[in-house]
């Protein structure tokens, strides 16, 4: 059997972003992904169907496996033939033992390679708006461990140079050992009111920095009871964080976001919190899918050309019928003496993006309104095409026929829940560390209730805030016993957006959405 390859990946610290192209292709086509603690969930789910996900973390309390289990893990995998990725917080090379990794493979004769990551001594504090280096006050940068037990005779840190030589230290996960770390560094020469930054969870949600000097951080340190994992920045850059600290003043600074949608369209409802400054957490509650039977679709497309309009009430209505009508052998041409009739900004876009004009849109993105809209331009007896999810609401269908039409309405595509369970969301909202959950039409919500089988759905939802699209959505979500707090005056990912900032802005009471500085 030919050996696999096993592939070293660094994850970066934390901000699912944060990971290199080449690592993400690497996640994309593993076969088994050995993955650690810090690693951020969001990165699993770039995998591939089918991928088997082991976890080998390590933390201050207990290890699930120790490094020569991982090291035969890797070897034992890659020796069946598999494509195998070692994902690592931060970097592998860095204080990551991926040295040691890639000694056992070497030795077994097994092929890898090294995809170096974002390594949390560079990133975190560049989140914390410290920069390691600076042309006025730092030349020189060191990483170190803070993991050395301080009871060792024979330390492998050399403090006499370190305290004098470097500009700027970084210590990684060395919050166990900070007295101990300050002691050294002032008793060998180190001034003490050197300015020093702990900057915990660093690139996410949870970022906490504290400032202070050598000579006040560790009762500082204990007051606030910041522990690991954290990064401590020693040296004159400290200072310049007053000056360009930039992710904590983002709006949604501190806020994990759950975002509901499909897989395949979360991406933008996801790109649009993290861009001010929120995590997001995807759990897809809907799996957009083909219909069970395309008869009925199929007999429209064979009678395109009887059809006065056609209306389209979503984006996936949009890819499905013109997907069907090329396997169907037609085009855009078939489509000849139609109005296009679209719900909203993007749904005109997705028709946009086949060269076709857009005859009529609601001011106001739900079906009531398309409704009202096109009474005067439809004709009793017009023929009038809906092609659309097959659990959507009957108002449409239902007023268009009120105005005389004949109505075919079709399914392009059904919604349904997706393989898996709530577990991990259940343990996230009961630890409080989901802020915001998200909806984006009714399916979302009720599919959520049933992935969660929460008997106490609203206690578990305490203090998040819930957010909804538009009324329908809202409805829905009130009818299942959700509280809704935020809901979108304009019916778009933006619309949602801006109601969930105005949300938490009345939350903050005016502090700008910025944690409290430590």
């Amino acid at each position: 059997m030919p050996k696999g390859m096993v592939y070293l990946v660094g994850a970066g610290p934390g901000d699912p972003g944060l990971i290199t192209v080449k690592g993400l292709a690497c996640l994309q086509k593993a076969q088994t992904i050995v993955y650690d603690r810090l690693v951020n969930p969001r990165l699993l789910s770039q995998t591939a169907p089918g991928t088997e996900l082991i976890y080998a973390g390590k933390s201050p309390t207990g290890h699930t496996m120790t490094q020569q289990e991982i090291n035969a893990l890797l070897v034992e995998r890659a020796s069946r033939g598999e494509i195998v990725v070692r994902l690592k917080g931060g970097d592998p090379f860095v204080f990551g033992r991926g040295g040691e990794e890639a000694e056992a493979l070497a030795e077994a004769g097994i092929p890898f390679e090294v995809v170096p990551g974002i390594t949390s001594a560079l990133a975190v504090p560049a989140y914390a708006g410290i920069p390691v280096t600076h042309r006025d006050c730092a030349s020189t940068l060191a990483v170190i461990t803070g993991n050395e037990d301080p009871a060792k005779e024979d330390s492998g840190i050399n403090w006499d140079e370190l305290a004098a030589g470097a500009g700027t230290l970084v210590f990684l996960m060395g919050m166990a050992n900070l007295e101990h770390i300050v002691s050294r560094l002032i008793r060998h020469g180190r001034a003490p009111q050197t300015p020093v930054a702990l900057i915990r969870w660093g690139t996410r949600a949870e970022q906490q920095t504290l400032t202070g000097t050598l000579a006040d951080i560790v009762p500082r340190a204990k007051k606030t009871g910041l522990t690991n994992p954290a990064v401590i920045v020693v040296g004159e850059v400290v200072a310049l964080r007053e000056k360009l600290a930039w992710f904590e003043k983002k709006p949604l600074f501190g806020k994990r976001v759950l975002v509901t949608r499909a897989r395949e369209q979360a991406g933008a409802l996801s790109q649009a919190v993290e861009v001010l400054g929120g995590e997001a957490v995807e759990f897809p509650t809907i799996h957009v899918a083909e219909p069970e039977s395309y008869e009925m679709m199929d007999a429209a497309i064979a009678r395109l050309d009887s059809y006065r309009w056609i209306i389209f009430t979503s984006v996936n209505g949009v890819r499905f019928f013109f997907q069907r009508l090329r396997q169907k052998g037609g085009d855009i041409r078939d489509l000849y003496g139609a109005n296009l009739c679209a719900i909203g900004p993007k749904t005109r876009e997705a028709l946009e993006g086949y060269a076709l004009r857009v005859a009529w849109m609601p001011d106001e993105y739900r079906a009531e309104e398309i409704a009202a809209g096109l009474r005067g331009k439809i004709a009793p007896g017009d023929r009038v095409l809906l092609p659309r999810a097959d659990i959507a609401r009957r108002v449409l269908p239902e007023a268009l026929t009120g105005l005389g039409a004949v109505v075919d309405e079709v399914a392009a595509y059904r919604t349904v829940p997706p393989a898996g369970d709530g577990c991990l969301i259940r343990e996230m909202l009961a630890a409080g560390k989901i802020h915001v959950v998200a909806f984006t039409s009714s399916a979302t919500v009720r599919n959520f209730v049933e992935l969660l089988a929460e008997p106490d759905l609203p206690r578990l939802l305490g203090g998040v805030i819930v957010a909804c699209i538009g009324p329908v959505t809202a409805s829905a979500a009130r009818e299942l016993g959700l509280p809704v707090h935020a809901e979108a005056r304009c019916y778009t990912i933006e619309g949602l957006i801006q109601a969930v900032l105005e949300e938490v802005q009345g939350r903050c009471k005016g502090d700008q959405y910025q944690q409290a500085p430590l």
